[in-house]
């Protein structure tokens, strides 16, 4: 059968590497030292570039202390994963393109995932910024005894206030499996979510001063738990949804400049997005969040976005 990987090229995904890894010059993964010299190749991969610190005398080659180092799968494989998960395909789709066992396929997705989160760039919101929440449906998949009895598999994010596995209004936690993700976007800007333990102000407050610059105007909808934005040095604008409101022009251009359109245009491309991923569990749920606020934040989709994935974990 005829696979992904067998149309790729080892020697552009080692080109590729050393494009991203050596963007500011090639340099020791040892003590940083750019006094290297090429030491040959590889001797099971000839595409593989062997270097030698010329200060600490320590070889390396391409892959040293990256991510990549010391895998089973050839280079040509993780490459082809990372492409896959950057369209935002499930595993089990993966490992059939790829042709590889599905528990090898999650626990390589799970390494590039966590590693896209954990080196994405921090981002400040300023200018006009959009708040709200939302709730997704997130049990313990994996984790037996924390398991609760309720039936079925853990759902997409739901619309505000509503569980569509539990079918009772209210607002979400951690503990009835109904985890509040927390949105912040800036208009024509960059977005910030996250998955809170529960909708409350001390929850919020600090995740927000970390984020947001102070004197920032925000608009939110008419939820309490965004009353003291003014006291925490923000301005704040509000839309009221109960009554039916969703846009509203208050200096008369014509232009309805109060909504939270924006973010929870941003619900909708998440809830398509998690639809792959069926059965996310709360442990898992806070990666899937932050892979997909890196793809949101790229701007980028196809061959460009692997060049930004690839330059992120290789970071």
């Amino acid at each position: 059968m005829l696979t992904l990987t067998d149309l790729l090229d080892d020697a552009k995904c080692y080109d590729a590497v050393r494009q991203y890894r050596w963007a500011d010059g090639l340099a020791c993964p040892h003590c940083g030292s750019k006094r290297v010299n090429k030491r040959g190749k590889h001797d099971k991969h000839p595409e593989r570039q062997r270097y030698c610190c010329e200060d600490c005398k320590k070889e390396f080659d391409d892959l040293t202390g990256s991510i990549f180092s010391g895998r089973h799968q050839p280079l040509r494989v993780w490459v082809s994963c990372l492409y896959l998960m950057g369209l935002n395909i499930s595993n089990q789709q993966i490992a059939k393109e790829l042709n590889l066992h599905k528990d090898d396929v999650q626990k390589m997705t799970s390494k590039l995932r966590q590693a896209v989160v954990d080196k994405k760039p921090e981002v400040q919101l300023a200018g006009e910024v959009e708040f709200d929440e939302v709730y997704v449906t997130a049990g313990h998949k994996g984790h037996p005894e924390a398991v609760k009895k309720k039936g079925g598999r853990g759902g997409v994010a739901s619309s505000k206030g509503y569980s569509s596995r539990s079918k009772l209004r209210g607002r979400g936690t951690l503990e009835t499996e109904k985890p509040p993700v927390f949105g912040m976007i800036a208009r024509g800007g960059d977005l910030v979510i996250r998955m809170l333990e529960n909708v409350q102000q001390t929850t919020i407050e600090p995740i927000i001063k970390a984020t947001v610059v102070t004197g920032t105007l925000i608009f939110t909808d008419e939820y309490n738990i965004y009353s003291r934005l003014e006291s925490w040095g923000f301005e704040h604008k509000t839309v009221c949804h109960s009554t039916g409101e969703y846009a509203r022009d208050e200096d008369g251009d014509g232009f309805c400049e109060v909504h939270v359109n924006t973010i929870e245009g941003v619900w909708s491309l998440l809830r398509s997005w998690l639809r792959p991923h069926r059965g996310i569990s709360q442990e898992k749920l806070p990666i899937y969040l932050g892979f997909f606020e890196f793809m949101h934040n790229a701007r980028k989709r196809g061959k460009a976005l692997l060049g930004s994935l690839l330059k992120t974990v290789l970071a």
